[in-house]
């Protein structure tokens, strides 16, 4: 039998990890382990793969992966790696000695997601506006989450080219009277940076949705009854008005985002709209101006009318895109 290569998606939480054949993108033997039960990345395979009958340790055993892409939600430029919302700790040259590697790569979670969506199966893609693929043109995979992930992928002559960005994090720019007053709200209530700018990844998150319901709240002159993300989409969707409002002005504020990234990107290839919040908001998006915003660009209206928007409802594109990754001469 070919040896398996392992591949895994780490967050703050949860570490995702699979095997996939040499040559094919398909994980299989996916497990999702709690990162707090171990000390690390070592730890937490040997233990999977312990999990999925392997024995890690035994370097000549034909099942030993030696072949490993770990995507992680931290920066990862630099030989050490330091998670930001978990305590792991570590240099690639460590990983790669204690499990015998001979190919490690370590990339950025959403670097990993941009890889992953050309491998998307259609079916677990949902059309919101059909547009025109460009053949060689550059696709936008953005994706409320945590924060606020924004990357490109680019059909290069030798495999997929990542870009990674930090498109997150661009300011926030109101386009109607109701932004402009939840701006004055979020300055006046201490939720801007130490320049006064209020970036764009504090609203399009799973924590900016509530930030953005308090703000209505106020401004509305209502007590809160929701304490959570959760809550508040459990609330519109039971008809509660200012739940309601804030989802539609999440979608809408998203929107924005999306079509001034197309526009500064040129992507032209399409849009994809990743992540664990839009597929539970997708009865929304048809009652939200998420297009209308998205397409309103003034004169280059008709630029972004034509691309394609596309939402992922694949579980693990991730993983996808880590299985890309591997034998990708374009990914460090």
């Amino acid at each position: 039998m070919l040896r398996p290569a392992l591949l895994g998606d780490i967050g703050g939480t949860n570490a995702r990890f699979a095997l996939t054949t040499p040559g094919a993108i398909a994980p299989h033997s996916i497990h999702s382990l709690p990162c707090a039960d171990y000390s690390g990345p070592v730890a937490a395979i040997r233990d999977y793969l312990t999990r999925v009958g392997i024995d890690g340790t035994d370097l000549e055993d034909s099942q030993t992966p030696r072949e490993v892409c770990l995507a992680f939600a931290c920066p990862v430029h630099n030989e050490r790696i330091a998670m930001t919302n978990n305590p792991w700790n570590f240099t690639r040259q460590e990983v790669r000695e204690a499990l015998g590697l001979t190919l490690f790569k370590a990339i950025n979670d959403f670097e990993a997601q941009a890889l992953g969506v050309p491998h998307v199966a259609e079916h677990e893609l949902v059309t919101l506006q059909a547009g025109v693929t460009a053949p060689h043109a550059a696709r936008l995979v953005i994706g409320p989450g945590t924060g606020l992930g924004m990357a490109g992928v680019f059909p290069g002559r030798h495999g997929w080219i990542p870009l990674p960005t930090e498109g997150g994090h661009v300011s926030f720019a109101p386009t109607d009277q109701q932004e402009q007053a939840l701006l004055d709200y979020f300055r006046h209530h201490g939720f801007h940076h130490h320049d006064g700018r209020i970036s764009v990844e504090r609203l399009l998150c799973g924590q900016g949705i509530l930030t953005l319901y308090f703000a209505h709240c106020a401004l509305g002159g209502t007590t809160p009854r929701c304490d959570s993300p959760a809550a508040v989409t459990r609330a519109a969707a039971n008809g509660d008005a200012l739940a309601r409002d804030t989802v539609l002005r999440f979608l809408k504020i998203l929107g924005d985002v999306s079509g001034d990234a197309a526009l500064t990107l040129g992507a032209r290839g399409g849009i994809y709209l990743c992540g664990g919040i839009l597929p539970r908001l997708l009865d929304w998006l048809p009652d939200s101006r998420f297009l209308e915003a998205f397409t309103n660009k003034g004169r280059m209206h008709h630029y972004t009318a034509e691309i394609p928007v596309r939402v992922v409802t694949a579980p693990w594109t991730g993983l996808l895109g880590a299985a890309e990754a591997l034998h990708n001469e374009e990914v460090d």
